[in-house]
């Protein structure tokens, strides 16, 4: 552009000392051609093309001679449309209409410096300027359309293409990670391993966030428990580390109740990208124990560890929303289907009842027997509907879960239902507390099934990550031909493995059957709860 318009120049006004005009062209356009991707220097180099141009054009007008003297200011004019052709290809629309407006100024102080009455009176010069005004217009708000329009179309995957291919991806590396698994507390532990060689502590947690506000332990180590503080608007390391983002070294412990004595602990962020995803935590009962060069090598462990626990939590968040999506779902069909129509099966019977003729005994008594049989199934049906949709309320938590359920079921089948809560203000993760939930329900069913028991006591103890939840009843206990007993026994196992847990079943004496589920160590006992026990029946 810069030969065209220097030909065109000496064409016009036969006047090689107007080249001095495309020489300082040159100048203006280096910064935008040689930091081209700089903030302030490109820019500003478009602006000076800009300016020069404009008063080139004047310079070049008064230059010329002969009544189309002002037409030939459009020797140089056709320079306008590179730097807003660029400004246009970058993407930058502001800075495009703040070029036009600037070309329109340096044209009119163009003309008025060279000479006004001449120049700025003259038609052909005022129209040559407005001719390539519009024209830059054009450049500049045309690009960015042109752009998209010879731009070919993406294939866009459906959503379900694309989930189906993201999902199956998963599964090759959920397949090909060490030990098969995704698990949230497994990666958390096989990381408090990995700190046991990379800096000194008594003691050592992994938490991640959960609903309300609050943190999660997935795994700890330590010869006793500790009740960490969960809470992220407490004045403490652990929020301060949460909302920086960087590793933050303390002399007090960030447990929530600590016996005394010199304490170091040191509080790391996992960061995956830029949202915080856990916290670890070491602690040792010296001072100074964490120096930078200890914090360096900590996050050179944690720091790819981070990503590790993203996908594992991800990947169960995941599974929980299709089971819960997918346990609704079954809901909805029982209720929508075969629970209707149990329904009018019982309508029918009735009506049945109703028409028989006199001295029909025999029967009537067996449609009412096949009344209470249908009236038992849909009972049962409503029961189990009220399973499928039990939750745990991210606010409630598992012990008042367990409770409702417990309530429901004791009351629809007559028993008397003791319970003992020990709950601390920690929290599960959701998916630990939906399968600990499943495995309760279990248990209270098959002991209102089968047992044929009075009594109902539910124990439930949670100091996280440490969980006892016990269900007994003073019935007659499992009896070895019962194969539907023996199904929801290995339902409960498979589900206590998939977390981690232990499931144990024994005989209660005199009568009766204990199931128990224990996930983790049991926890010191002078830790601080909030403990709720119920009296006896309620």
């Amino acid at each position: 552009m810069l030969v065209l318009v220097a030909v065109l120049t000496v064409i016009a006004t036969g006047d090689p000392r107007q080249l001095g005009w495309i020489a300082l062209l040159a100048v203006a356009a280096l910064p935008a051609f040689v930091a081209r991707q700089h903030p302030i220097l490109a820019p500003a180099g478009r602006f000076a093309e800009v300016i020069v141009t404009g008063f080139a054009a004047g310079s070049i007008a008064a230059a010329s001679e002969g009544a189309a003297a002002g037409f030939r200011a459009e020797a140089i004019l056709p320079y306008l449309a590179v730097p807003l052709l660029t400004a246009a290809l970058r993407r930058k629309a502001t800075e495009g209409t703040a070029l036009l407006g600037v070309a329109a100024v340096a044209l009119v102080a163009g003309g008025a410096v060279a000479d006004p009455r001449t120049v700025l009176a003259d038609p052909g010069y005022l129209a040559a300027g407005g001719q390539w005004l519009v024209l830059g217009a054009i450049v500049t708000f045309a690009a960015e359309a042109m752009r998209q329009f010879l731009q070919p179309a993406e294939a866009t995957p459906q959503p379900y293409a694309e989930a189906t291919r993201l999902l199956t991806q998963l599964r090759s590396v959920a397949r090909s990670l060490p030990g098969a698994t995704l698990d949230p507390g497994g990666i958390s532990e096989h990381l408090l391993e990995e700190l046991r060689l990379a800096a000194p502590g008594h003691r050592a947690a992994v938490l991640s966030a959960s609903g309300g506000g609050r943190l999660v332990v997935l795994a700890q180590t330590g010869a006793e428990r500790v009740d960490w503080e969960t809470t992220l608007d407490a004045d403490s390391a652990i929020a301060d580390a949460w909302a920086t983002q960087q590793p933050h070294a303390a002399n007090r412990s960030q447990a929530r109740t600590h016996r005394g004595g010199e304490v170091s602990s040191l509080v790391i962020p996992l960061v995956a990208g830029v949202r915080t995803i856990g916290l670890v935590i070491l602690e040792t009962d010296a001072a100074g124990a964490y120096p930078p060069a200890v914090v360096q090598s900590v996050t050179e462990v944690t720091d790819p560890a981070a990503l590790r626990l993203e996908a594992a939590l991800l990947f169960d968040d995941v599974r929980s929303l299709a089971t819960n999506e997918e346990r609704q779902r079954l809901a909805r069909e029982i209720h929508d289907g075969v629970a209707q129509e149990l329904v009018m099966v019982g309508y029918g019977i009735d009506n049945a009842q109703a028409t028989l003729p006199e001295g029909a005994d025999e029967t009537a008594e067996e449609l009412r027997t096949l009344r209470g049989e249908v009236t038992r199934v849909i009972t049962e049906l409503r029961l189990s509907l009220f399973e499928l949709r039990s939750e745990v309320d991210r606010n409630g938590g598992l012990a008042a879960a367990i409770a409702e359920y417990a309530r429901t079921l004791g009351t629809s089948a007559g028993l008397r239902v003791h319970f003992t809560f020990d709950e601390s203000t920690a929290r599960l993760p959701a998916a630990t507390e939906a399968e600990l939930l499943r495995i309760a329900q279990e248990a209270i069913t098959n002991a209102r099934k089968h047992a044929g028991a009075s009594n109902l006591w539910v124990t439930c103890t949670v100091d996280p990550p440490y969980v006892e939840i016990e269900v007994s009843d003073d019935g007659k206990g499992f009896a070895d031909n019962r194969p539907d007993g023996r199904y929801g026994l290995t339902i409960m196992a498979e589900r206590a493995e998939r977390i981690r847990g232990r499931l144990k079943i024994t005989p209660r004496h005199p009568s009766g059957t204990t199931v128990a589920v224990v996930l983790g160590t049991p926890p010191r006992r002078d830790s601080v709860r909030d403990s709720v026990s119920a009296p006896e029946g309620e």
